[in-house]
């Protein structure tokens, strides 16, 4: 079969990277173009970009030469968008207009009540708020974005619950890693030996965004999921890999071991399934008593597994949890991937 063409926005940043290695030998995909800032352009990606991945920056994108973010000059049918949310609002709405579907990292389009915020495993059918963008907005293409990095592992993981027994209320506390602000980041001064108990507009989009994306499509809008999120966001010193502590109230009571029983046994629609980026298995509930850890746990499923663990009564709600998601693969470039895989399936790309 023959691949889709497909670029890269904002490619030499951490994101932009680990769609380049997320895409490398992707089995739909082809990367034939990389963008970037005005710095970069006309250079090759393998001169200009300070590679920060463990694995080696695959030879086939060391001689692509970095363009501009301009539609006028990136023809391709599939957009990956790693650039920050001011520079999205304009460029990514300019790509839909032109004809490319846009799945994007960036939260500029988040809330926007016709873009889907995507987790397949989760909510593939909002894929179909793309019908309504092409209808109300008269783009030939698409925007279609992931939700914020925390977001993922726990709406993943609150699924399973609220289909089984309702969600009333959550508390959640987050401990994230530093991958999540980018490169260069947190200052080594003030994130060593230390915990920072403040990451700018993250506890509102961790409050808001699981609700949408739990929500129910109606065929016009979503309906959003009716409880309530309380969060406090922190970045720790971890590389990669994002945990949070969650405790949630439930509409109807359930033991622990019926809460674990749902965890291991939740599987998404089925359009979500055998995919190259599929998460197998969609979650992990480990026994352990101090698992999850990120640094031991961030790469089950290839880093797209929500893992679970330490499911216990709470005292003041009904149960509490530990979820550790990876960050820059789950929660953001491999999700971007999943998401275009899902949206071939489903034959938005033809």
């Amino acid at each position: 079969m023959k691949k889709i063409p497909a670029a890269i926005l904002g490619a030499t940043g951490s994101v932009g990277q680990r769609f380049v290695q997320l895409l490398d030998q992707h089995p739909l995909f082809e990367v034939v173009c990389l963008t970037g800032s005005d710095r970069t352009i006309g250079t090759r990606y393998g001169d200009t970009c300070r590679w920060l991945l463990a694995d080696p920056m695959p030879e086939w994108a060391k001689n692509i030469k970095v363009v501009a973010t301009d539609p006028a000059q990136v023809d391709e049918l599939v957009i990956f968008s790693a650039l920050p949310a001011d520079i999205a609002l304009t460029v990514e709405a300019d790509f839909a207009v032109k004809g490319s579907m846009v799945f994007s990292n960036a939260s500029a389009y988040r809330m926007a009540a016709d873009v889907p915020i995507l987790i397949p495993e989760v909510n593939a059918d909002h894929a179909k708020l793309v019908d309504i963008q092409r209808k109300d907005r008269g783009w030939k293409g698409g925007i279609v974005t992931n939700s914020n990095c925390t977001s993922t592992g726990i709406t993943v993981a609150f699924k399973a619950l609220l289909d089984a027994f309702g969600i009333e209320k959550a508390f959640v506390v987050s401990m994230q890693a530093l991958s999540g602000a980018g490169y260069p980041g947190v200052p080594s001064m003030d994130i060593l030996d230390n915990v920072i108990p403040y990451i700018g507009g993250e506890e509102h989009k961790v409050e808001i965004e699981p609700l949408k994306m739990l929500g129910a499509f109606d065929g016009k809008k979503i309906v959003d999921a009716s409880f309530v999120i309380s969060a406090h966001t922190n970045r720790v010193a971890v590389t990669d890999g994002h945990m949070v502590c969650a405790s949630v109230a439930l509409k109807n009571k359930a033991s622990v071991e019926d809460a674990i029983q749902v965890i291991r046994s939740y599987q998404g629609p089925e359009i979500s399934q055998n995919l190259p980026s599929s998460p197998v298995p969609v979650m992990l509930y480990r026994t352990e008593n101090d698992r999850p850890q990120p640094r031991m746990d961030r790469m089950t499923g290839k880093g797209m597994t929500t893992v679970v663990g330490r499911l216990r009564e709470d005292p003041l709600f009904d149960l509490k949890m530990v979820i550790n998601s990876h960050n820059t693969i789950r929660g953001a470039a491999g999700g971007s991937v999943y998401n275009a895989e899902v949206l071939h399936k489903m034959g938005y790309l033809s």
